[in-house]
């Protein structure tokens, strides 16, 4: 296979994969409301929205230990091996899930169930990010590296516009209440099909020139996460501190801003998937635009416009979004999207440049999972919290500018790395 072609095969394989973990992940924050209902039923819709929730949380606990497991594995063995195992196990714990009983079938059964498969579906994505952005920054070209990190990357911005798509089709064909009772279960089951087609691409490429390289030289490591946790760990706090920021601005926007539109603000939720989706579009293409151009002036100057671009506009773009009209959502998440694209456009390729080939997947993974579970998978429920306890619609803005202001600090003394080689064994 040609070198080309086989980079085109890398660059596909990777972008489904980012589909199908942000899908996986999604299509359980658009059906919330629903899982609330089905498999939390109680007098107060609050507590049962916040119950969805907490279990849709429970899913990112298993992150930073799948940080441990995939990426020492992908560091000692390979990172294709693990990418193929990765998108099989997320395809299977979605499908899974849109076969459960409910709580009205099983009783306390019903949502035991679902926190077990919500902790595979975490385990299994994990890996799943830093893993395809390793491959792909591993086989891309140096002057082009960011765009192609980026424009896979970005592909985690299309399945919510997908599944929203999807839940507005079945409920105009099906009506509310047949969606409600079982056409929910669709969405999920769909996650399988799609797994199985990045399982094929994913065994038709080659091995990162990065890793075969270390392999071929005798510099892989036998314990890649001890050597990251001695050796790398302020590497790793940078890695944490902007994957931070990173994870609550997407699942801000790709987990909770629905609910919110429709929970707290009160719009339809025919408008709320339809502004949501408008600006999840948006964000892909401001992501790929960000990582082209970091190729050009670097990542760190991209990464602070981002950083600076949310912290002035997320209480506008809240205040927008609060006005309950169709254009005024789409206005204020468009915002959200924009500042969001410009900062995780550079962030993929940042994130890898900052660690050598022997433990670029181990200490990415686990810094990046960690951050992951504590800010992107506590999103959508201090969210709601916030606003249940403050009565304010601007309560999670406030919490947006405030974590953009801390990362902003710290990314002032990160290192340019947007020049360093990959195939080295220690890029500098």
């Amino acid at each position: 296979m040609s070198t080309q072609s086989n980079n085109k095969r890398v660059l596909y394989s990777a972008a489904l994969g980012q589909f199908v973990e942000w899908y996986d992940f999604v299509v359980y924050a658009y059906s919330a409301t629903v899982i609330a209902k089905l498999f939390f039923p109680t007098a107060d819709p609050s507590t049962a929205l916040l119950s969805a929730f907490a279990v849709y949380g429970v899913g990112f606990v298993m992150r930073p230990l799948g940080g441990f497991i995939f990426g020492s594995l992908g560091d000692r063995y390979g990172r294709r091996a693990v990418l193929a195992g990765i998108i099989l196990g997320m395809g299977a714990s979605t499908v899974l899930m849109g076969l459960l009983p409910t709580y009205a079938q099983i009783g306390i059964w019903a949502p035991i169930l679902l926190v077990v498969l919500r902790l595979i579906q975490g385990l299994s994505a994990s890996g799943e990010t830093i893993g395809s952005n390793s491959f792909v920054a591993e086989h891309a070209p140096p002057n082009r590296r960011g765009l192609h990190v980026a424009f896979t990357y970005a592909f985690a911005n299309l399945p919510p516009v997908a599944a929203a798509l999807l839940i507005l089709l079945l409920t105009s064909l099906m009506g509310n209440q047949a969606y409600e009772s079982w056409g929910w279960r669709i969405p999920f089951l769909l996650g399988g099909p799609l797994a199985l087609v990045g399982l094929y691409i994913r065994t038709q490429v080659d091995e990162s020139p990065a890793f075969q390289k270390a392999q071929a030289s005798n510099q892989i490591s036998n314990s890649p996460v001890k050597d990251a946790m001695r050796e790398q760990r302020k590497q790793m706090a940078f890695s944490f501190c902007l994957a931070a920021f990173s994870s609550l601005a997407f699942y801000t926007l790709s987990g909770y801003f629905v609910s919110y539109l429709t929970a707290s603000v009160g719009m339809s939720r025919t408008d709320a998937l339809t502004a949501n989706s408008v600006a999840m579009v948006v964000a892909f293409l401001s992501m790929i635009l960000s990582g082209y151009l970091s190729d050009l002036v670097g990542r760190k100057p991209m990464l602070i416009t981002g950083l600076l671009f949310n912290a002035c506009i997320s209480i506008p773009a809240y205040m927008l979004a609060g006005q309950a009209t169709l254009v005024s959502a789409i206005l204020g998440q468009s915002l959200l999207a924009i500042g969001m694209g410009l900062f995780s456009g550079p962030l993929g390729a940042a994130l890898l440049e900052l660690f050598p080939t022997k433990t670029r997947f181990s200490a990415s993974a686990i810094s990046y999972n960690l951050a992951y579970t504590i800010f992107g998978g506590t999103a959508p429920l201090l969210g709601a919290w916030l606003v249940l306890k403050s009565g304010s619609l601007l309560a999670p803005a406030w919490y947006m500018v405030a974590v953009s202001v801390v990362v902003l600090l710290v990314t002032l003394s990160l290192p340019e790395t947007s020049k360093r080689s990959l195939l080295e064994a220690d890029p500098g």
